[in-house]
Formats: structure tokens, C-alpha cells, sequence
């Protein structure tokens, strides 16, 4: 996702008193954002939006390779 895009997502409660909320991401934003399940999303605040950008490790391969591969 080389630009910024907004969507609008229900939250969930888990039930457990955590305090906690579950989102689900329709498969598009992860698709858009080169993610699939089990990826790690760093998460800010921003001017009073919720941020979500993938965190790349050093030693990950591109996603995009390995999808151009198979």
C-alpha cells in the first residue's frame, strides 16, 4: 500500500474483561498491504486515526517474491 487509505472497521469485544478488542481485517487491506495472517503490524495514533504498517524483519523474504515464484 504505497498510499494512505481509510477504512472503517468494527471492533469486538473479546469477552474476557481484558479490555482488549478484536478487529478483523477484510482480505483486501491485507492484500494491499502485502500481509497475511500471522504477520506483525506495528500500530500509532495518528491526528486521531489508528495506524497499521507491516514490520519487516531483517531476515524476512519479500512476500511479492515468493508470490511472483510459485
Amino acid at each position: 500500500m504505497s498510499q494512505s487509505e481509510s477504512f472503517t472497521v468494527k471492533c469486538q469485544d473479546p469477552g474476557d474483561g481484558s479490555g482488549d478488542v478484536i478487529i478483523d481485517l477484510p482480505h483486501e487491506v491485507l492484500a494491499a498491504m502485502n500481509v497475511a495472517i500471522g504477520d506483525r503490524l506495528s500500530i500509532e495514533l495518528i491526528d486521531g486515526s489508528i495506524v497499521l504498517k507491516p514490520v519487516r524483519d531483517a531476515d524476512q523474504h519479500d512476500r511479492s517474491f515468493w508470490t511472483q515464484r510459485l
